[in-house]
């Protein structure tokens, strides 16, 4: 049986600010997988990652995700596009004025979704998923840094995405907080959402086994396990 293609990258260039960051980019990943992308700080992960939800530009080769070929894909498709991403950060970006069920509702009716019994139904399921069903009425500063993420992740699975992008995502956390974050996009990709997550914790991808690819060098090398 043929594996869904989600991302399919060849001989790709990423630039900014006409620096390359980096070039020859190769990269296969598929439903359900589960992606380390590793590397210094500033070596290229965070550009990676933006490059495939048309937050930086694709300067040269061929970058498909989904169907939506990222160096030619017109403006007005980039907010379908990432409708179907889940995007993970390292601060959270959560809307600190608002309660967590009125922070995911925020998501929710700005995708589209009206139905406000079904708009419930979903914060419900995805709170249930990631562990915090009985903190809807909590505010983010209410929160443990763990509790916060998440609620992110949470957030991430609203629109139930093909593709979670997950950039540095243990970065605020406590070491066993964060392997709990890890151990819960694991089970996400195990139901069959593919995970790309940046990171430079190597601890945690010893203790979480995955495809690993490096950036080093301006280049995205395969590690082998």
């Amino acid at each position: 049986m043929t594996q869904e293609q989600l991302v399919n990258y060849s001989n790709v260039q990423l630039n900014r600010d006409e620096n390359i960051i980096l070039r020859n980019v190769n990269l296969t990943v598929n439903r359900g997988d589960f992606l380390y992308i590793i590397g210094k700080v500033g070596s290229g992960k965070s550009t990676l990652l933006k490059s495939m939800y048309a937050e930086l530009p694709v300067e040269s080769g061929s970058a498909r995700v989904f169907d939506y070929e990222l160096t030619t894909i017109k403006r007005r498709l980039v907010p379908f596009l990432r409708r179907r991403i889940g995007i993970v950060f390292q601060d959270f970006q959560l809307l600190i004025d608002r309660t967590v069920e009125k922070n995911l509702e925020f998501v929710l009716r700005a995708t589209g979704w009206k139905n406000k019994l079904e708009i419930s139904d979903r914060i419900h399921e995805v709170l249930v998923q990631v562990g915090m069903p009985n903190k809807t009425y909590k505010m983010p500063h209410e929160l443990s840094g763990g509790e916060q993420q998440r609620v992110v992740i949470a957030r991430a699975l609203l629109n139930s995405p093909a593709l979670i992008l997950a950039d540095e995502p243990t970065g605020n956390l406590d070491p066993e907080t964060g392997s709990q974050i890890v151990a819960l996009l694991q089970e996400i990709a195990e139901r069959g959402t593919a995970v790309i997550m940046s990171t430079h914790n190597y601890s945690i991808v010893q203790a979480f086994p995955g495809k690993i690819m490096r950036c080093e060098n301006m280049e995205l090398l395969e590690m082998v396990n």
